[in-house]
């Protein structure tokens, strides 16, 4: 993307949150990262989302995750909009990203500084120092996951600074969402940030989500999907219901833990997860296969185990 009209047009649909693939002894697989890409692209999702707390950025280095943005912008070109959070705990990280990000033809994802005791304020003053450093604009991160969670009424002056195209909303409560899907509407693109319940905020007018159990899923969570689009709430429902096991243990054994688990399950490039993360015990492990095997079972799903 070549700027802030051409990001706002673009960004629609489902984001897959594309897992970074680790090995045991931390290097990142690029090759990996490569094919988990190629997967969803060639699938038809509408966007991939690089580098996000489940692509597990806190545990990468600048210099890391700007090698990563470099990478996966030259695998994918301009087939398809990219989303790079550029988010961090030191703000000269955010400057050094989110500019990069930019100019690599990507819209950078930032979130609040990660500090205590900031005010609304200065959260906003963070940000109108950040807008300018991107030719593609900014997509506001609410990130309660990781301590941070903006509510609606600040997520609306941040809206009202130049340069804001995109809000990911982490904080799913039903009157952020609805207040938020109201009064945004044709101000920046609003994204649901969790495929655990997508469909409630795609209901109230939201222009798309990300999915991290797509990475595991991407079949299944791109039909269930399609079909809210084509107008058949009925099977939308349906097909969601179909892997609310699997939701279970991605609550019990976290993201992207059992995503990188059940994607090593299917042959895909899922790897490790980096420290303080620990890849899901044997006995997940075993749970989860019995999961993906019954999922696999039901042709409506469009899953396949590896051999």
């Amino acid at each position: 993307m070549k700027d802030i009209q051409e990001a706002r047009a673009r960004l629609n649909g489902i984001f897959n949150i594309t897992m970074t693939p680790f090995a045991k002894d931390g290097a990142l697989d690029k090759a990996g990262l490569a094919r988990n890409v190629e997967r969803v692209i060639e699938l038809g999702y509408d966007g991939v989302l690089i580098g996000g707390t489940y692509g597990e950025f806190p545990a990468m280095t600048a210099a890391e995750r700007a090698e990563m943005f470099a990478h996966v912008m030259d695998v994918i070109g301009d087939r398809i909009p990219v989303m790079l959070c550029s988010a961090g705990s030191d703000p000269r990280d955010v400057v050094e990203l989110t500019r990069l990000a930019g100019d690599l033809g990507g819209v950078p994802m930032v979130t609040a500084p990660f500090v205590s005791e900031i005010t609304d304020d200065q959260i906003v003053e963070f940000f109108r120092d950040i807008a300018p450093l991107s030719k593609t604009g900014i997509i506001i991160y609410n990130a309660p996951g990781i301590g941070i969670t903006l509510s609606p009424a600040l997520i609306e002056r941040l809206a009202d600074i130049d340069g804001m195209v995109g809000l990911k909303q982490g904080d799913l409560n039903p009157t952020a969402i609805d207040r938020i899907a109201n009064n945004l509407r044709g101000r920046v693109k609003t994204f649901c940030a969790s495929d655990l319940a997508f469909l409630g905020p795609l209901m109230t007018g939201f222009d798309g989500f990300s999915t991290t159990n797509s990475g595991a899923l991407p079949e299944l969570i791109l039909a269930t999907y399609r079909a809210f689009q084509s107008g058949d709430a009925a099977l939308a429902r349906d097909l969601h219901a179909m892997w609310y096991d699997y939701r279970a243990l991605a609550r019990t054994y976290g993201q992207p833990q059992l995503v990188k688990a059940a994607m090593n399950m299917r042959g895909f490039d899922g790897g490790s997860v980096r420290l303080p993360l620990r890849d899901v015990p044997e006995a997940g492990q075993e749970k989860l296969r019995a999961v993906m095997e019954k999922l696999a079972a039901d042709t409506r799903s469009g899953l396949k185990m590896a051999a």
